[in-house]
């Protein structure tokens, strides 16, 4: 149920993968929630100043259609086009868009959709129930060749329709369409993520008439969102202009926006210190140490939604049972996070509590077993000593990074902080390219702990739990690479997904954590900071729950 499909590289753009790399981004696309998210904020697409907004981005993948969007460069643009169900606050709480209401059975395993009335396309054409249940069949049908098609496998009727020979119209049995503001979702099992499983871009809607030339439409979609398609010059600039029918949450404030397409992160850096680009929305390496502090631009440093820790798999010799629980809490203990984001990424990253991000509803400073998080070379040296009672240590304690990665000097930080806590021979083990890593990784062939980075695609705990810690996701078959087996962490998951509440599912979530902390299949380290910038004459910057720029928000 939980799929990655993008992996973080510069310029916030993304590709997708199948494995996990060296502090490389899987966007994981698969959240949870419970349904009562607040109703939607209604609103015209008046503008409040009619200038154009320019931002960075780079050339998309594939086409601008939501079903077969796998990259974080086509996500900014698609999202901007059209509006799915709901919408998410900066700290990942559920807000209604296109629905008026999902409310689920007693169990979580059927969904009621209501939509808002007076739903329509930028051309005018009408929203229904049917709409919708035709775009997710049309997404989930292998038929089409989407690349967003696994997120519907909890619905059903999804198996029967992966025969990538069978019929392109073929739709899903789960969904039932009861009247034309009404659509009833069956699903496989209990799944309390659905009403937040719905905000993926793959769940967006597409009309009628893209269905008579799939792929003309995804070279200039009609949309339901803020924004409608002016012009794209491929590898140049994307073009985006208000949409005067679009009555949701995200009404635009400005008189359009244009993703201008670069190549070279730098490239728009410097456009943004010349004036020439109004904003963006990351940082290059080169610049991380000084540009808070350059005049001539805003910068911006806050906590966003990418999760960082590393693996110490418990296969390793001194890594299993009771004396591996010691030495990992023990190595936790050891490494000075505080130091290392400061002195290594500049104050870029905060120091994690939990293992989701700040952006993500249920994220927690104050969960039980959180203080083996807290840096204390004291503490770390009791907890090696007495797993040293169990078995003496020998040998090297590596952290493996690719050389491409950039990652050395963060590797360099916390091996040293480990050496000198503990006093033991810690050091970084580098491998050449990071698709070697993913391999070693993938499999189960590295003698050594490693790197990694999680980020789901919409907000909430199961985004970043159950794939990464789940038994079902161990052994090659998520992104549980540390093989990690909890029967009291997997029943705690399990309990939440059957949570008609969203506080109620946030309670076993937590819970479920709390375990982690115990056991500690991945030592947390930081939150991925969202840094950019933007030119000083820039007003009402601010940035969502992925950390994009809320685009629709931007003046000057």
């Amino acid at each position: 149920m939980f799929h990655s499909r993008f992996s973080r590289q510069s310029a916030h753009a993304t590709a997708a993968v199948a494995s996990i790399a060296a502090l490389g981004m899987l966007l994981a696309g698969c959240g949870a929630g419970t349904g009562s998210g607040s109703p939607s904020a209604q609103g015209s697409s008046s503008t409040t100043t009619t200038s154009v907004i320019t931002v960075n981005n780079v050339e998309p993948s594939a086409n601008l259609l939501p079903g077969n969007t796998n990259d974080m460069a086509g996500w900014k643009v698609v999202t901007q086009l059209f509006e799915g169900l709901v919408t998410f606050s900066d700290d990942g709480k559920l807000i209604y868009a296109d629905a008026k209401s999902i409310t689920p059975n007693s169990d979580a395993s059927q969904y009621t959709i209501t939509l808002r009335d007076g739903l329509q396309f930028s051309d005018g054409q009408k929203i229904t129930a049917d709409t919708y249940a035709k775009a997710w069949s049309f997404a989930a049908n292998a038929a089409n060749g989407q690349l967003g098609a696994a997120i519907f496998s909890t619905i059903q009727g999804y198996d029967a329709l992966q025969d990538a020979n069978g019929s392109k119209d073929a739709q899903l049995s789960g969904l039932k369409v009861v009247d034309d503001r009404t659509l009833q979702v069956t699903l496989n099992t209990p799944d309390s993520s659905f009403p937040y499983k719905v905000g993926d871009v793959a769940f967006l809607p597409i009309p009628e008439s893209a269905y008579q030339d799939i792929d003309a439409f995804g070279e200039h979609p009609i949309g339901n969102g803020p924004y409608m398609l002016k012009q794209w010059d491929h590898d140049s600039s994307i073009q985006l202009t208000p949409n005067p029918h679009y009555t949701g949450p995200r009404k635009p404030k400005n008189g359009g926006v244009t993703f201008e397409l670069y190549t070279d992160v730098q490239t728009a850096y410097a456009d943004v210190e010349s004036g020439n680009l109004d904003v963006i929305d990351t940082i290059p390496t080169s610049a991380l140490a000084t540009y808070q502090h350059e005049s001539g631009i805003q910068a911006f440093n806050k906590p966003g939604p990418a999760f960082r820790s590393f693996t110490i798999p418990q296969r390793l010799k001194h890594f299993s049972g009771e004396e591996g629980r010691l030495r990992r809490a023990a190595i936790s203990h050891a490494v000075n996070r505080a130091n290392i984001i400061e002195k290594v990424l500049y104050g870029t990253a905060t120091v994690a509590t939990d293992f989701t991000a700040p952006t993500i509803a249920g994220y927690s400073k104050s969960l039980k077993g959180a203080s083996v998080l807290d840096y204390n070379a004291e503490t770390a040296r009791k907890l090696w000593d007495q797993a040293n009672a169990i078995s003496p240590w020998s040998g090297v304690f590596r952290l493996a990074y690719s050389a491409d990665s950039g990652d050395k000097q963060r590797v360099e930080g916390i091996t040293n902080s480990i050496k000198n806590a503990l006093g033991i021979d810690a050091q970084p083990y580098i491998i050449p390219t990071q698709k070697e890593l993913s391999s070693a990784i993938h499999d189960r062939t590295i003698n050594a702990a490693f790197l990694q980075g999680l980020q789901s695609d919409y907000p909430y705990p199961e985004g970043y739990l159950m794939q990464a810690y789940d038994s079902s996701a161990a052994d090659g078959k998520g992104l549980n690479n540390g093989d990690y087996k909890s029967t009291a962490f997997d029943k705690l998951i399990d309990d939440a997904a059957r949570q008609t509440n969203v506080d109620d599912a946030i309670s076993y979530y937590h819970q479920a954590e709390e375990v982690l902390f115990k056991d500690l299949p991945v030592i947390p380290l930081w939150y991925a900071n969202v840094t950019a910038a933007a030119g000083e004459h820039v007003q009402h910057v601010g940035f969502n729950y992925m950390g994009v720029p809320k685009y629709n928000e931007i003046t000057k």
